[in-house]
């Protein structure tokens, strides 16, 4: 970690990140102008084997951003209008958007309190004759059962479809998200995730020729392999710019040591906070390594804690503050309030602390300080 200053403390450092890889980005940028290779080029290609191998997946898709990737990713397996997707009721709003625009219905599911993350328990008492898929969400950076839920599904012939927007590098078993002998796994490379773009991105990782092949062409206008003027099937617009995933390279080169600090930030922060009245997020497992894309601490009293953050000069977020179903555009997937209470009362106590590559001693210093005041008896 680097030394710091004082000042207000971000929840994320994205210019930092960019800083890094300044010089080679400018380069880049000249390099692909002089070419005019902005779609569809070769440094996509390159990204794409790049990504892939570093996963150990067989194929990589890039797509146009993550909620494309899950849509795009179902609908290569088939799943459509009539289909239900299981998935966690506690997760961001764009992997039941991914399941809808597919024209499946999603089905939201109580998380485990421990981990927080889609359970084998759960998905076993949501399976319906209409599944035909369950999406674990690699949440905050730590990586779901999926060996699990996979026994779950294995009789049943389900596919599993991971949303993994936020888990690139995160290992179980020993293998990385991405190469976990799934359906696929779809990652968002939106600017603040541990791999991300300088704007938005997506892509999936499958062994699949077939599924990774039916990808390419959703993703050009349902587009034949090697003639674009042939439309095989439903498409659109779904490409990740050449340009963005000319940037992706660099910055993939350096996923490791990024995530390593994450990681090292987490350790700072678990010490620090150790005698505090809070919970701490779940540990790594015996098999497992998560990423921390959140450092996600849950108080009592949350939003006063987080305005007192906030006052402090600490730039401390919410991931998430309404559970899926108590979304307005979302109220008809559950029977209202208690419905899901695990999911309800997480979106009540969460709180993200800032956690990025960059981040300094003094800064974790400061964010705990400021924590520790802010907890303390009136």
């Amino acid at each position: 970690m680097t030394a710091g200053g004082q000042g207000t403390v971000p929840l994320f450092d994205v210019g930092a990140s960019f800083a890094d890889i300044r010089e080679e980005a400018m380069a880049t940028l000249a390099r692909l102008g002089a070419s005019g290779a902005f779609s569809l080029g070769d440094d996509l290609v390159a990204f794409e084997a790049e990504f892939a191998a570093y996963c150990g997946g067989a194929h990589c898709v890039g797509l146009s951003d993550g909620t494309a990737a899950l849509e795009l990713m179902l609908r290569a397996l088939g799943v459509g209008p009539g289909d239900e997707v299981v998935t966690s009721a506690h997760t961001f709003v764009g992997t039941v958007e991914g399941i809808a625009a597919a024209g499946a219905t999603p089905v939201l599911v109580d998380p485990d309190p421990a981990s927080r993350l889609l359970a084998p328990e759960g998905v076993a008492g949501a399976l319906t004759e209409r599944t035909a898929a369950v999406m674990p969400v690699h949440l905050y950076g730590r990586p779901a059962d999926v060996d699990g839920i996979r026994d779950v599904c294995a009789g049943r012939g389900i596919p599993i479809v991971e949303d993994a927007a936020q888990a690139h590098g995160a290992t179980l078993g020993g293998r990385r998200v991405g190469g976990l002998r799934t359906a696929g796994a779809s990652f968002s490379f939106y600017p603040t995730k541990n791999l991300g773009a300088l704007g938005d991105g997506g892509a999936v990782v499958c062994d699949s020729e077939e599924t990774a092949a039916a990808l390419r062409s959703i993703r050009h206008h349902g587009s034949a392999a090697g003639d674009a003027n042939r439309h095989e099937r439903r498409g659109g617009t779904f490409r990740l710019d050449t340009l963005q995933a000319a940037f992706l390279r660099l910055k993939l080169a350096r996923l490791d040591e990024d995530n390593a600090r994450r990681r090292a930030a987490a350790t700072a922060y678990r010490e620090r906070l150790a005698d505090l009245p809070l919970t701490l997020p779940p540990a790594d497992g015996a098999d497992m390594e998560q990423v921390v894309h959140l450092f996600v601490v849950e108080v009592d009293r949350r939003d006063e804690v987080l305005g007192a953050l906030r006052a402090a000069g600490v730039g401390a977020g919410v991931h998430y503050p309404a559970p899926i179903h108590l979304q307005p555009a979302w109220r008809h997937l559950a029977r209202g309030e208690g419905s899901f209470p695990v999911a309800e009362r997480l979106a009540t106590r969460v709180l993200s602390l800032p956690c990025f590559p960059t981040i300094s001693e003094e800064q974790i210093d400061r964010v705990s300080g400021a924590l520790r005041s802010a907890l303390a008896p009136g």
